[in-house]
């Protein structure tokens, strides 16, 4: 497979995903939001999350996701729903049945993925690979303005907790930590703008392919 390839990992809420979708849209590169398939496997419910994982119907167009046919793209943006997926990626039997359809997004021109994993697991090719750093209380108040913007309620103590157990959780777990790669590049975005993070990557990218 020689669709080249950006792993963008981080804990959660620390902008990998906005910055991974502007990166994506900048290179004409294709984009993996891992996060939402195992999001999905929560949504879904069920006795047995890996048979789950492996029935899901999904479909992914432009910025919304469908799960049966039905758009769940709000539905699964909800703390409730976040949180029981953090539990859910510890089973390491839902990591290995959702690890082909993750791999099945790497297509030409080259893909940019985003999540916790996919620069030690799922692509540990990638011609870069970024680890993103922030603290929680940045990261707590970034998820604070989305939940309100959107005209939802939130506490801020109460996300900062959430994001701490979260990532206590994510470290802990005994398949695919949250860590960084080896080879990745550390980027602290508590400090930056949008633009900023994704002029980094952008940078770092170039000088890795036409060095």
């Amino acid at each position: 497979m020689n669709a080249p390839v950006i792993a963008i990992d981080g804990p959660s809420a620390s902008g990998k995903g906005t910055v991974a979708k502007h990166v994506a849209r900048v290179l004409g590169f294709h984009n993996l939001e891992s996060g939402a398939l195992y999001r999905l496997v929560a949504l879904a419910g069920g006795s047995d999350p890996a048979r789950t994982a492996l029935n899901l119907g999904v479909e992914f167009k432009d910025d919304l996701i469908f799960l049966n046919k039905q758009d769940v793209t709000e539905q699964l943006r909800s703390e409730t729903v976040g949180i029981r997926a953090s539990e859910i990626a510890s089973i390491p039997e839902v990591r290995h049945a959702l690890l082909a359809r993750q791999r099945a997004f790497r297509r030409p021109p080259g893909l940019v993925a985003e999540g916790r994993d996919m620069g030690t697991v799922v692509f540990p090719d990638a011609v870069l690979k970024v680890f993103f750093l922030a603290s929680v209380e940045v990261r707590a108040q970034r998820r604070y303005k989305q939940l309100i913007d959107k005209g939802n309620s939130a506490n801020l103590a109460t996300l900062s907790r959430d994001l701490e157990e979260r990532d206590k959780r994510d470290a802990a777990r005994a398949v695919a930590p949250l860590k960084p790669a080896v080879d990745a590049v550390s980027l602290d975005s508590s400090e930056l703008t949008i633009d900023e993070v994704v002029d980094q990557v952008l940078k770092k990218y170039r000088e890795r392919m036409y060095r």
